[in-house]
């Protein structure tokens, strides 16, 4: 039986950069937000949960040579949370997948690849599409924090699927929205030992990728690195 997705609630936001901190410009109706709570999988303790992550798959110590997030190998080697839960997401109200990312993406979007390989048990979800773009972009834009976006747009009953970049991660974290992210797609690009300037301005040493990385484990979200 084929994957179900509800379409309908495909989404796009334009994301820009400003005095070094990410905002959003928001395209729907303002609502009051919402207080960002402990992730809680509906019927699984938080030991249970702890448990799983300790079976994620290893950290690479170093970047591969080549984008491999469509890789068989790649897949092989992603555990995903409901497969080491044994959740058959059924019991919540609401399943969401989040894909921030530039409007012009390698090898295809985010939202693609989840349809495609995510165990979503034939259970729908809700699309969205957030673009990051460049700051002349969004002049004159209403802008909005990614952390407030998801504060007004899922709540922590819902399960919760992102693949972000590590700037968006960042500012997340800050702000504790994070933990309403069941499970997160983590896209941080390495400098590659060469120096950071305009498009590339971004990048970082991969030290600094594995160092974020682990404070999301700490933080008790399944946490994966993205390459595609």
């Amino acid at each position: 039986m084929p994957h179900s997705f509800n379409t309908d609630q495909a989404l796009s936001i334009l994301f820009g950069e400003f005095s070094n901190q990410e905002k959003a410009v928001f395209l729907g109706n303002n609502e009051p937000s919402l207080v960002a709570a402990p992730r809680k999988l509906c019927g699984y303790t938080p030991e249970a949960k702890k448990a799983a992550l300790q079976k994620l798959e290893n950290v690479l110590l170093e970047p591969p040579r080549a984008a491999s997030g469509k890789s068989p190998n790649y897949l092989k080697r992603t555990r995903f949370l409901p497969d080491l839960m044994g959740d058959s997401l059924e019991h919540y109200p609401r399943r969401v997948f989040i894909d921030v990312g530039p409007p012009e993406k390698e090898g295809g979007s985010g939202t693609e690849w989840f349809s495609k390989n995510y165990p979503t048990r034939d259970k729908k979800f809700e699309m969205y599409n957030i673009e990051t773009v460049t700051e002349e972009w969004s002049t004159g834009k209403e802008q909005i924090e990614m952390s407030d976006w998801v504060r007004k747009n899922v709540k922590e009953e819902e399960y919760v699927v992102m693949k972000a970049e590590a700037e968006v991660v960042e500012e997340m974290m800050k702000s504790s929205s994070i933990g309403l992210v069941d499970e997160l797609f983590l896209e941080c690009k390495p400098n590659r030992g060469s120096r950071s300037s305009g498009i590339n301005s971004n990048r970082r040493a991969y030290w600094e990728c594995l160092a974020l990385y682990g404070k999301l484990r700490d933080k008790g979200v399944a946490v994966h690195q993205w390459w595609g």
